[in-house]
């Protein structure tokens, strides 16, 4: 069939923007910064690049426990400029205070997070800030030197380090920012203020920048269960041998009433989504890509029509179903069992080269070399075919790998993908609208995007350990809420928890 006669290639760009709950339950102080740095650096970044191109299309994936987060920072920033307030988050307010820390180890410490940004990309493009740099390491060494140190280094620390952050796209709008990089230093209180101002105005914003994006139709914007959980792992731990047979497992097998938590976390985070952007969200990608038919059941009954996951995840799917030998199918999508939903399966090679390659390529190669690749696919497709290429990722950590927190490499992805005469850039639920072959597999292999398995969150003794824990913890407030009335503000509290500590990102770290 001639590339005249065929459709376009369709390609969907998914960007998955996560953040733990980083806030400790009882005060809310902040105990890591990254939902306020990635918020001006990259989400802000983000929403731009689409604005500039009008013709790009892109799924943006929210996690609930971002957006909420996002609001906790905006009214601790409005509280803090408009009424004194006192802000909960360490580094923030160190940029905030008039003056810095007065103890040697809390001197030491605004220090230490002041160096947690990448050096090449970050730290060194700006000499001033990378000579800072080169002298708080040395303290690090030296820590009894820091009483001899003046406040002055410290000042001009916090401030090169928000600078640092903050998105391409910001410093080449705000003048008084590139103002403040001309200077290289001596920053006073008022250029602090106006700083926390910015970061307000853009932490705010976000929400509603995408919001418009989707209402404008060149957005799809999806969400994922509250707190980040991995469904599979709740509703049956026994899940994790479809993938892995032989997998140790915690103890406690199944998680006191996890079918019960699993809705409670997709309820909860079409709740928080609908509340932020106006409108019920059609898909979702679940936490890692974390799926099982168990989940997917679940996801359908609440209403969505689309899920995706990781390709090991089908190609682990058809193994077990006798169809490994099956020609090539990744890019379409399918239906599992009877569902109505559709599930979507991510190119793992194309994914990771945006998400782990391209950062050290020129701009224009790079993305040059992801659009040969897509042709390769397009010349591959035979009459009658009308594929969908899922490029999934997260769209927050890659970029501070990039020149520019890849200003020049997105804007040539989506103004080359955009124009392309044989690439349609589209969303998952304009895919769903569109005639084009679906996959059927009568039962999904569980599994995540991570290897098509759960072994990142469960199989170490340490994971199986915190599963044992959280499943205690998990009687234990069931017995106290019990006692609590529905509305009871403590029962939100306990439930609220709960999902927190339910969530993937622990697991993850452990073992």
């Amino acid at each position: 069939m001639s590339a005249e006669s065929r459709p376009p290639l369709r390609v969907v760009l998914c960007w998955h923007m996560h953040q733990p709950e980083y806030r400790e339950p009882l005060a809310g102080h902040y105990q890591l910064p990254w939902t306020y740095l990635h918020a001006i650096k990259d989400y802000v970044d983000m929403a731009a690049h689409l604005e500039e191109v009008p013709a790009a299309r892109a799924v943006v994936n929210f996690t609930p426990t971002l957006l909420e987060q996002l609001d906790d920072y905006a009214a601790q920033l409005e509280g803090f400029l408009e009424r004194g307030e006192a802000i909960r988050d360490p580094l923030l307010n160190a940029l905030a205070s008039p003056v810095p820390p007065c103890d040697p180890e809390g001197r030491l410490e605004l220090i230490r997070a002041c160096l947690r940004a990448n050096q090449g990309r970050m730290i060194d493009p700006h000499p001033p800030f990378r000579r800072l740099a080169e002298l708080g390491r040395w303290l690090l060494e030296n820590p009894h030197q820091v009483v001899y140190i003046g406040d002055r280094f410290f000042t001009d620390l916090v401030v090169w380090y928000h600078i640092a952050w903050m998105g391409e796209t910001v410093r080449a709008r705000e003048e008084w920012l590139q103002q403040l990089i001309a200077r290289g230093g001596e920053f006073t209180i008022h250029d602090r203020s106006l700083m926390l101002q910015c970061i307000l105005r853009l932490i705010s914003g976000i929400a509603g920048r995408y919001r418009a994006l989707a209402e404008a139709g060149r957005v799809e914007l999806s969400v994922t269960p509250y707190a980040h959980p991995i469904l599979p792992l709740l509703l049956d731990m026994e899940s994790a041998r479809q993938a892995v047979p032989d997998l140790p497992l915690p103890e406690v097998v199944h998680y006191p009433g996890g079918e019960a938590r699993a809705r409670w976390h997709i309820q909860r985070g079409i709740e928080v989504f609908e509340r932020h952007f106006g409108m019920r969200p059609e898909g979702c990608w679940p936490a890692e890509g974390g799926v099982c038919d168990h989940t997917l059941a679940l996801l359908s009954e609440a209403g969505f029509r689309w899920a995706a996951t990781g390709a090991a995840v089908l190609h682990n799917s058809l193994r077990a179903a006798g169809e490994a030998d099956r020609p090539a199918c990744l890019h379409r999508s399918w239906q599992v069992g009877e569902l109505p939903l559709r599930c979507f399966f991510r190119d793992d090679g194309l994914s990771d080269l945006i998400g782990f390659t391209y950062s050290d390529w020129n701009a224009d190669d790079a993305v040059a070399n992801l659009i040969h690749h897509l042709e390769q696919i397009d010349q591959a497709c035979e009459e009658g075919e009308a594929p969908v290429v899922s490029i999934i990722l997260d769209g927050e950590n890659a970029w501070e790998y990039y020149p520019h927190n890849g200003y020049f490499f997105l804007h040539a992805l989506y103004s080359r993908l955009a124009e392309h005469p044989r690439i349609r850039l589209t969303t998952f639920s304009a895919v769903l609208q569109e005639a084009g072959e679906t996959g059927r597999l009568s039962r999904l292999v569980a599994g995540s995007w991570v290897y098509g398995t759960f072994t990142t969150w469960i199989g170490h003794a340490d994971k199986n350990r915190a599963w044992c824990m959280l499943a205690e913890g998990k009687r234990a407030a069931d017995l106290v809420l019990e006692g609590l009335p529905e509305g009871d503000e403590r029962r939100e509290a306990i439930e609220r928890q709960l999902a927190i500590c339910e969530g993937s990102d622990w697991f993850w770290w452990f073992g």
